[in-house]
């Protein structure tokens, strides 16, 4: 099996949340209890049972509003820092990349401090995981790793009435994200693909990646940062001594 890869046209969103739907739904996870916050987001964030979640972000520009819609997961980093820093910590089975698929995958089974998921999050510069505390386990986005195994698209994909979720071998993916970047340059000169050699959930936005959302594009380099190098090296020192770092 190839190395997969999403492409995401957020210019094709219509905010439907079908995705968001769907996601739940093939992964047996319960509904969450949202509010009028303000937004037409809800829930108001990713959480341990919530995967994907299209975020809104209402913008006002030269006097005219603009609506944003971002269906943010998980980026399935080609070189995962959060699996680095799980390693590090000594949680060698916590995190995983599918070696057929490139999937990166989260075991719920293992059990983690409170503590050590902080420095785990505090890795990913999309802001991705997150935890239960009572099972004191992680969890996000697992590409549908059940389906695509047996020849099928993510849920999400599958779902998509506009053509805003794309999935398939990464050449293909690429070719399709920037054969779709070129025809929206002329008219959308800020038109970008963010982060598209480092990641597997490659995003196509038309104007600057803050107007999306915060943790939309990392912008310093993924995989092995000199922070992550620095904390694989210390930290089986820390817990041998009780030093905290």
């Amino acid at each position: 099996m190839a190395d997969k890869t999403f492409f995401i046209d957020t210019t094709r969103c219509t905010a439907c949340r079908g995705c968001q739907i769907a996601c739940k739904e093939w992964n047996q996870n319960p509904a969450t209890t949202t509010k009028n916050w303000g937004s037409f987001q809800n829930p108001e964030d990713l959480s341990f049972v919530t995967y994907k979640l299209v975020r809104f972000s209402e913008v006002v520009s030269d006097g005219e509003l603009r609506w944003y819609f971002f269906p943010d997961q998980c980026r399935h980093c080609i070189e995962p820092p959060c699996k680095d820093i799980a390693e590090s910590l000594g949680y060698k089975k916590a995190i995983t990349k599918d070696e057929a698929t490139g999937a990166v995958i989260f075991n719920e089974k293992v059990k983690i401090k409170q503590q050590d998921f902080e420095e785990i999050k505090d890795s990913c510069p999309f802001n991705i995981p997150r935890y239960d505390a009572k099972k004191m386990a992680i969890a996000k986005c697992t590409m549908c790793i059940d389906r695509v195994s047996n020849g099928l698209v993510p849920a999400c994909v599958k779902t998509c009435p506009t053509g805003t979720m794309n999935f398939g071998d990464r050449s293909q993916m690429l070719a399709l994200a920037n054969k779709r970047l070129k025809e929206l340059k002329a008219e959308h000169p800020k038109a970008q693909l963010l982060n598209a050699e480092d990641v597997r959930t490659i995003f196509l936005v038309i104007d600057d990646s803050e107007k999306y959302y915060e943790f939309a594009k990392s912008h310093g380099p993924l995989g092995i940062t000199r922070l992550v190098a620095m904390k694989k090296l210390i930290s089986p020192l820390v817990r041998l001594t009780g030093l905290k770092g």
